[in-house]
């Protein structure tokens, strides 16, 4: 018999982009009415590298939660080659900063002040392994040697696992994982180790992107592999390992930024997220697990406790509709289309 209702601990995101302004007001509800937490990435534009800057975005945020959503967002800091150890502790000590994120100089949006050159931000990690602040990482090699589906499988041979032999009480979160490499090196790591799976990875193949036309609303980077490559994905987030955990890395564009020349990479799925995961669970046959996915195993990692309030989530008999689009002044974000039937939606 088909399960019609499932109560759950309150569910957080590991992995979100808020951006700012206009854009951040009109996306932020579709999180809040959701998720209790989120970490929130810092690739603004410019990033946010200081607490200073870290303190002013978490102002910026809470002024636009809109009004009854009980919502924390979590901040970190924008790893650059000059970065303070100090300003990191001093951030994690106070509470503000709950993990610092490197990005390869290039390697996504606004990733420019990234780091090209690893030994340079030795000294930030021997201090964020002693104090136990989670470095998050976007696990892709920039080589234009490398083909674009390889570099999250090159990223972690020559980049992640030296860094980690190096440094083996580091706390690290491989984000958005989109390989079955990756997988499989987060299953068999020693150490302290987890990874974020995104809503669209567990959906779309390459195929989505590129079959039949190119469609750039499945777009996003790390770019979506082989179907083999999405298998692994779904196996590990419906499997109840506590080692993995839903970050959406839900990433609004304008449209007039994805249907371009040069289009920008992300996938906006915070609006239906939670009934895209709860799907996928389902027709996997392993809705006992989407409460450690969405709920336990994130907070188990960053060391937080799991949310107190607990939700329902209700199977309708027919499919739950989400607007096709965010209008944001005059613009447009498209939303994530699964390309199948939504039938689970949050009830209260």
């Amino acid at each position: 018999m088909t399960t019609s209702e499932l109560t759950i601990r309150e569910p957080d995101d590991w992995h979100l982009h808020l951006r700012d302004g206009a854009l951040l007001h009109a996306v932020l509800p579709h999180t809040t009415a959701d998720f209790a937490r989120a970490i929130v990435m810092p690739n603004l534009v410019p990033p946010v590298v200081t607490c200073s800057d870290a303190q002013r975005y978490l102002e910026t945020i809470v002024k636009n939660i809109p009004a009854g959503d009980r919502f924390e967002p979590l901040m970190t800091l924008y790893m650059t080659e000059t970065t303070d150890p100090a300003e990191v502790e001093t951030g994690a000590k106070s509470g503000l900063i709950k993990g610092v994120k490197l990005y390869p100089a290039g390697a996504t949006t606004n990733s420019d002040s990234g780091v090209r050159d690893v030994e340079k931000i030795y000294p930030v990690l021997e201090r964020m392994s002693e104090i136990g602040l989670p470095l998050l990482v976007h696990g892709e090699v920039v080589d234009a040697g490398v083909d674009i589906f390889d570099r999250e499988a090159v990223f972690i041979d020559r980049v992640l696992e030296p860094l980690r032999v190096r440094f083996p009480e580091l706390r690290v979160v491989l984000e958005h994982l989109t390989t079955e490499q990756a997988v499989e090196y987060v299953k068999s790591s020693p150490g302290a180790i987890g990874a974020t799976i995104t809503t669209h990875h567990l959906i779309i193949n390459r195929n989505a992107i590129l079959a039949g036309g190119i469609r750039p609303h499945y777009y996003c980077l790390p770019v979506a592999k082989r179907e083999r490559h999405r298998r692994a994905l779904v196996a590990a987030a419906t499997s109840g390992d506590a080692r993995f955990f839903l970050g959406t890395d839900s990433a609004p564009h304008l449209d007039s930024a994805k249907i371009a020349a040069c289009g920008c990479a992300g996938c906006y799925t915070a609006i239906n997220a939670l009934s895209c995961v709860a799907q996928v669970f389902e027709n996997e046959d392993a809705l006992e697990h989407l409460e450690a996915f969405v709920s336990l195993s994130g907070p188990a990692f960053y060391g937080l406790p799991a949310n107190d309030t607990r939700i329902r989530l209700v199977r309708s008999e027919t499919p739950v509709e989400y607007p096709a689009s965010v209008p944001v002044e005059g613009a447009e974000v498209t939303v994530f289309d699964p390309g199948f039937p939504l039938y689970w939606t949050r009830a209260d």
